[in-house]
């Protein structure tokens, strides 16, 4: 896998969910994230384990924005699992990336995990968990499509059934998507969710301040491992994609990190011109439709 953006978002991720794996007070367990970051020669020297970050805690990469992806991993575990429990079978990954939910959650033997990505993360990640001879816990369909681009039909073609109930994420996605992908995808997901669903994702509610793009946690991540996340993210005005879906009679609930971190009493807190404190998580659920 080439460090091409989005290819190194994903290897960066799971770096982070390899140190968190390793703390003593972790929230999040990915024993298999470690295995991508060495598989790749871009991140093979990239930390992996708490005692390999220099400065601990305090490095801003590996440290803050690290605590804040180990903290993302926790919330939207628990998100797909009180779905699955409430009685959705489907789970859709939008972007799944390195996430190794199919092998690591405890899932109904009856659900579905349809993985969405670009081929060349899917093959990546593939060879590497053949490599280790393991096997998911559950039925698991990897799809290779661009985001950007009609997958719905790809999606229905493997066996996505609307009727039934579903679970959709879209972890670290919508950031790096043009607006009118983003609209697309917010009309998709409504589309084949013809009764009772869900649909978690992160959003930036506006583009940062000057001060917050020289915060540490940007600067870190270039010099540390060469990748410019302001870059990456896309710069058009961004849709209301919790306002168009409360329009279309779903319930939904915006969060901020730092709520979470207060709940389960670790993670990043704010701090001065703050690169994670316009982030915000949705929640959304389409309410069932009325019978006749």
């Amino acid at each position: 896998m080439e460090q091409d953006g989005v290819g190194a978002t994903a290897l960066m991720v799971a770096a982070a969910r390899a140190i968190e794996t390793h703390r003593h007070d972790t929230l999040a367990q990915d024993v298999y994230a470690e295995h991508f970051v060495r598989a790749a020669r871009v991140s093979a020297h990239w930390p992996v384990h708490p005692r390999e970050v220099p400065g601990g805690d305090t490095n801003p990469l590996w440290g803050r924005l690290g605590r804040y992806f180990g903290l993302r991993t926790r919330v939207l575990d628990d998100f797909l699992l009180r779905r699955v429990h409430a009685g959705a079978r489907q789970v859709v990954l939008l972007g799944a990336g390195l996430d190794t939910r199919a092998f690591r959650l405890d899932w109904p033997r009856d659900c579905v995990v349809f993985e969405i990505d670009q081929e060349e993360v899917l093959t990546f990640k593939q060879r590497v968990l053949d490599g280790l001879r393991v096997t998911p816990g559950v039925t698991r369909r990897p799809i290779a499509a661009d985001l950007r681009e009609d997958w719905a039909a790809t999606l229905l073609a493997v066996g996505f059934d609307p009727v039934m109930p579903s679970a959709w994420l879209a972890e670290g996605l919508l950031l790096y998507l043009p607006g009118a992908a983003e609209k697309n995808l917010i009309d998709t997901v409504d589309r084949l969710t013809m009764d009772t669903g869900a649909l978690a994702f992160e959003i930036k509610l506006v583009r940062e301040s000057p001060e917050v793009r020289d915060s540490p946690v940007y600067t870190s991540t270039k010099q540390q491992i060469g990748l410019d996340l302001l870059a990456l993210f896309d710069d058009e005005p961004r849709p209301d994609s919790a306002g168009d879906l409360t329009g279309r009679g779903w319930s939904t609930s915006i969060r901020t990190p730092f709520d979470f971190t207060r709940f389960h009493g670790r993670g990043p807190l704010p701090e001065r011109n703050d690169a994670l404190a316009i982030n915000r998580w949705v929640f959304a659920h389409k309410r069932r439709t009325a019978q006749p």
